[in-house]
């Protein structure tokens, strides 16, 4: 150019732009709860809603992301040792905050609670009513089974953790939903074998493959897929060990 500013091209090449688009990112936290993992394995889901910015209409697992409050929260439990060195492999955040941005999405859009039942006289806003009924936040049966980062180009971008947790491990009715807030819709159970008749993103659909795998082989070595989805010769990685994706 006359004026002498960089090109489009020159700016990819220099890595300016990648570090605008990794600037927009926002860490986020998911929970699929599994329930019934021995006889009919089902999923908790619930659908956005038409008008969502991100991902409208689509079946989703409760999340969303991390808010600055969820570093100063207490867990009741912390998370395994082995959960928490995956979490923070190539990661800023610590590994708590993640656990407790979860555990806040998942009460918060479907009253499902993961806690401890002991007294917390002094929660934030965003926990009162979480704290109203007896528990605090509870990481100690988190399960982290994927990482993905949103691709370039979205309205919205995240770098989203997926955690698995047990359906028995909730301190809540799992078919009460009354407490939820109204961000999903159609909250439901659905069996695992019929989950990909839903309107999904196309990566739900790869991290139900892999907990497919997991239920197969419940006593594998596990290592931890990673979606960067940064450029083609790095497009897959894995958290904790590496073995091929499909297991």
């Amino acid at each position: 150019m006359v004026s002498g500013r960089p090109t489009d091209a020159r700016l990819r090449r220099g890595g300016i732009l990648d570090q605008i688009d990794k600037s927009a990112l926002r860490d986020a936290a998911t929970i699929i709860i599994l329930r019934d993992r021995d006889t009919n394995p089902a999923i908790l889901m619930g659908q956005r809603g038409a008008a969502a910015a991100f991902m409208p209409n689509k079946f989703v697992f409760p999340g969303g992301a991390v808010d600055a409050g969820d570093a100063q929260i207490e867990l009741a439990r912390p998370l395994p040792a082995d959960v928490a060195a995956q979490l923070a492999e190539d990661s800023a955040l610590a590994p708590a905050t993640l656990a407790v941005a979860a555990i806040r999405e998942v009460w918060e859009e479907t009253g499902q609670i993961l806690g401890t039942r002991t007294p917390w006289p002094d929660p934030p806003a965003d926990w009162r009513d979480f704290a109203a009924a007896g528990y605090r936040p509870d990481a100690a049966a988190l399960e982290f089974v994927f990482r993905a980062v949103t691709p370039k180009g979205r309205p919205r971008r995240f770098d989203a953790r997926f955690f698995l947790a047990d359906a028995t491990d909730l301190a809540s009715d799992p078919d009460d939903f009354s407490r939820a807030e109204d961000e999903l819709s159609h909250l439901h159970w659905v069996p695992l074998a019929e989950a990909r008749k839903l309107d999904l993103p196309f990566i739900t659909e790869v991290v139900l493959a892999e907990i497919a795998v997991r239920l197969r082989a419940p006593d594998a070595p596990r290592s931890v897929p990673f979606f960067r989805n940064d450029d083609e010769a790095h497009l897959v990685t894995r958290l904790g060990g590496k073995r091929p994706l499909d297991g």
